[in-house]
């Protein structure tokens, strides 16, 4: 922990360089002081209220469903899948609203179960049904040069596997800061975009400095993908404020914590052997650690307790409030959940949570428990520090 600490401390200023990046955007102002404007300009413009959103970057635009079904479960760690069972799902999910598909090849065949679920989208709804799908899809290279070849063939891998002529968005990881191959990326990136490969350009898991890099090099961003809950606050400490600055938007996972934010873990002690449920898939170990780093089982039934009262009071469920908790924090524009295709719907939580609207109680008692633990942000270090240490 002690080094963890030690390394936040050392992460520079990021806010210091951006009175040079220009903007068309209106200004920002908190008290008296006027906020900078950047040089690449994305907003966020809600299209059906509070379903759908608009990420927009210069001329480019897609409005997605603030929901999405994040689709990593496909890799068999959540369970063994049915790629029948789990394209019927997709249709389930997407006939109710859900229509936004967010996919990582690298967890298993998403892109492949994706192109098959088009297909069937084409083939059996109406054209209307098939405007409002989208197929959100992310790149995790090797840190190999960057060459405008390379990219494109990687592109071209998503396209065929997604059967689409032009990927939604492409979401860009990249594991070494110390490797400036990034920029590279995501220039031959935005080329690919100009040529029509791609709609949008988005990042996956940057932290607060590297985005400022990202769009002072003038490349269109419109969303940074993040880890963000009730008990991991970072990206509103540091992240939300340059993406109010430059209308860059969040979408977040990891809000629900792989399902620990939910009623199956109130009232359990992890610490008595099979007195409790299993943490039987990858997301719950994950998430189990960021609890222990956070503040302790016991204080975490306190927070479940909590957003039990303000489910109750609500007629929802647990999870449905941990979502709309965070898609109210600043910058975010939308929220991932997993879905666990063929094993489990959660459809009727998730569309409650478009019109559950939490009072000033509600938000108070939350922050008040969620407060009192331990920094994150000194703990772990900004947004994806977790995956670089």
């Amino acid at each position: 922990m002690a080094m963890a600490m030690a390394m936040a401390a050392t992460v520079k200023p990021v806010f210091s360089n951006l009175s040079h990046i220009k903007s068309s955007s209106t200004t920002t102002t908190t008290n008296t002081t006027t906020r900078p404007r950047a040089s690449v300009k994305c907003c966020a413009v809600r299209t059906e209220e509070t379903q759908r959103v608009t990420l927009a970057s210069g001329n480019d635009s897609l409005d997605i469903c603030r929901v999405l079904n994040g689709m990593w479960q496909t890799s068999g760690g959540w369970g063994r899948i049915d790629r029948d069972d789990a394209v019927e799902a997709m249709l389930r999910y997407a006939d109710s609203g859900l229509s936004t598909f967010d996919m990582a090849d690298h967890y298993g065949p998403a892109e492949d179960l994706y192109g098959i679920f088009i297909n069937r989208v084409r083939r059996e709804r109406p054209p209307e049904f098939l405007e409002k799908i989208r197929g959100l899809t992310k790149w995790v290279p090797p840190p190999v040069k960057m060459t405008s070849s390379y990219v494109r063939e990687s592109i071209n891998v998503s396209r065929k596997r997604m059967d689409v002529a032009s990927l939604d968005m492409l979401q860009f990881h990249w594991w070494d800061y110390s490797n400036p191959g990034y920029l590279d990326a995501l220039k031959h990136l935005t080329d690919l975009k100009e040529e029509g490969k791609i709609k949008t350009v988005a990042l996956t898991n940057f932290d607060t400095e590297r985005l400022q890099i990202i769009l002072e090099n003038k490349i269109p961003i419109v969303s940074n993908q993040v880890q963000h809950s009730i008990v991991d606050m970072r990206p509103q400490q540091k992240m939300a404020e340059l993406c109010q600055h430059t209308g860059v938007k969040l979408i977040t996972y990891g809000t629900v914590m792989g399902g620990l934010l939910s009623e199956k873990f109130l009232d359990t002690n992890l610490s008595i052997p099979f007195a409790g449920p299993s943490l039987n898939t990858p997301s719950l170990q994950k998430y189990k650690r960021m609890v222990d780093a956070w503040g302790g089982w016991s204080q975490f039934q306190v927070l479940l307790q909590t957003l039990k009262k303000v489910a109750s009071k609500h007629g929802v469920s647990i999870p449905t409030v941990a979502v709309k908790y965070i898609l109210d924090q600043p910058a975010v524009a939308g929220s991932m959940i997993g879905v666990r295709l063929g094993l489990s719907d959660h459809i009727q939580d998730s569309n409650a949570i478009f019109s559950l609207v939490l009072d000033n109680d509600d938000v108070n008692s939350i922050q008040e428990i969620s407060k009192k633990g331990k920094d994150l942000l000194r703990v772990i270090g900004d947004c994806g520090d977790e995956y670089r240490r």
